[in-house]
């Protein structure tokens, strides 16, 4: 993980996809998300920049929507005129690409496979899940979600493919911290996923101590056997700079 020069988490998410196979995609999701984002949206224009990015979104979430961005990119030979058309930041775009060959040249030089999942995009979601299992989130009754190892209250922000649609679990890239707390870059998940690939920091709940009203939340994590250290804290605010910095 310290051979890659990025945050542990992705670093971790981009292992583990070796062995869940699907390691061709999460080349393109690390790389799409050590990027600034790639959509603008015009003042003039945002009505019609919103429906293009709509035809982007995945039911999964924001990751496999940015993947989907940069495959069609792919498949359009790598185009300006169609980072154009469906106003997306080409720079930013190259960017990735730059990021993803220099992600592919270290995996080179340790032999990992470069597999592709097809279209078993849960494969995809368990490899975030094993990189950012502690950004886990469940919906709340009342309102919005909490997180699942600090119950601090968050939301999915409205940008997201997930916006309105409310799964019961999800996996955040990061915080933002505007009027609310809000989750950015957000993919839903199977709770049963945290514990498969952090037995060490969750646990399956003991269903006597459930009350009834409580009866589905059956994931806790291990509070007495990890602290928590500086450098693993929830981010509170966005720092997009850190990102731009990371690759040379």
């Amino acid at each position: 993980m310290a051979d890659f020069p990025m945050e542990p988490p992705l670093a971790k998410m981009l292992i583990a996809s070796v062995e869940l196979g699907c390691s061709e995609e999460i080349l393109s999701i690390v790389a799409m998300l050590s990027v600034q984002s790639v959509f603008y949206r015009p003042k003039e224009k945002q009505g019609q920049a919103d429906s293009k990015k709509a035809k982007f979104h995945q039911p999964e979430g924001d990751h496999l929507t940015l993947l989907t961005v940069y495959n069609g990119w792919k498949a359009s030979n790598f185009s300006n005129p169609w980072c154009y058309e469906n106003f997306i930041q080409a720079r930013s775009m190259r960017r990735a690409q730059d990021v993803r060959k220099q992600l592919l040249g270290i995996m080179d030089r340790y032999k990992h496979d470069i597999i592709s999942a097809g279209k078993d995009y849960n494969r995809v979601r368990r490899a975030i899940c094993s990189g950012f299992f502690r950004n886990a989130a469940k919906k709340d009754p009342q309102e919005g979600y909490k997180t699942l190892v600090e119950g601090t209250p968050v939301y999915i922000h409205p940008s997201s493919a997930l916006f309105n649609r409310n799964p019961e679990w999800c996996i955040y890239h990061e915080l933002i911290l505007t009027t609310r707390e809000y989750c950015h870059n957000v993919t839903a998940i199977e709770p049963k996923w945290l514990v498969e690939v952090a037995p060490q920091f969750f646990k399956v709940a003991d269903a006597n101590k459930i009350s009834k009203r409580k009866k589905q939340e059956k994931i806790e994590p291990l509070y007495n056997k990890y602290e928590k250290p500086d450098e693993w804290r929830l981010s509170k605010v966005k720092r997009s700079a850190r990102s731009s910095q990371t690759f040379g």
